[in-house]
Parts: C-alpha cells; structure tokens; sequence
C-alpha cells in the first residue's frame, strides 16, 4: 500500500514477525514480498493536502473499500491501522445495519459486529507513533497475533461438521 516509506518498512517487518509475509522488508513493488492470509488496503484512496483526508474524500472513497471488502470471501478480521481506518471500517459497518453506538478506538481494541468480520484497532505506524514509541512493533505484532487466532477461530467455528455413519 505504501511501499517504500517509513510507514511499510515498520508494517512489513511486523508482517513478516507475524508470519504473514515472506520477507522482513519491500523497497518496491517488484521485490518479491508476498502476503499470506493478510490483505492491506486502504480507506482513503488518494494522498491528500498535508495528508489529512477530509470527511468528503473518505466518503468518496469508501465505495472502493466496501467493494474490495465483498471480493475478501474468507475474511474474518479487519485490523484498522489508525482511528481514521477504524472510523471508516465503522462506517462499513453501519451500512450493513451493524450498531457501533459507544464504539471508540484504542489500540488493542478487538470488537465484533453480527455478520461482520471482527474489528481490532491499532495505532498507526506513521513515523510520529513508532518513533515516539506510542507504536512498538511487539504491540503491533500482538494485533495481528490475536487477529490470527480469531481466524483460526473463525474458520473451525464455521467449519461444516463432518457426519459419523
């Protein structure tokens, strides 16, 4: 999604940590990193003045989300890298009919919604959040480690049962 920047090189090795890519790092979108049972997009589809998307350009943009969201068949767990993704996961929510009233980031926030893959909050790894050590890759790794444990959840619970003659 942002490959190249300081923003990647934290997500990827955490990935990587998490047993979710191949490699530790991707300096360009020919280097071979590949992802395994993860999925990164983004709620806002463009780069915005002072990178600060206004309310009009997530609404514009959530269309996009929505739809990559419907072609992810399997998808059990969203991990929203900010308040702003949470926000627009929300957002998704609510147009399914799922009540988010009281709902509020926080890092290491693990919700779910009826009909809907389960929600966790994570701490943007911008520069700002990893350098001030508000973000450390072992509590990024700690999302994902939980989001993975939930799935494994997920697709057993989901798993049809076999039938014993």
């Amino acid at each position: 999604m942002f490959t190249g920047d300081e923003s990647s090189r934290f997500l990827t090795r955490v990935l990587y940590r998490a047993g979710l890519a191949n490699q530790p790092t991707s300096l360009s979108r020919n280097d071979g990193l590949q992802l395994s049972g993860c999925y990164v997009n983004a709620a806002v589809r463009c780069v915005p003045p002072g990178n600060k998307p206004t309310p009009w350009e997530f609404g514009n943009c959530i269309q996009y989300l929505e739809r990559e969201l419907e072609f992810l068949q399997n998808l059990s767990a969203v991990v929203a890298l900010g308040q702003l993704a949470f926000r627009a996961y929300l957002e998704l929510c609510k147009r399914s009919g799922a009540s988010v009233r009281g709902v509020e980031f926080a890092h290491g926030a693990r919700i779910q919604f009826r009909e809907m893959p389960w929600l966790y909050g994570s701490y943007h790894p911008s520069p700002r959040n990893t350098y001030t050590r508000k973000l450390t890759e072992g509590m990024l790794l700690d999302v994902f480690e939980k989001a993975k444990r939930d799935r494994v959840y997920a697709h057993k619970r989901l798993a049809p049962r076999r039938r014993t003659p």
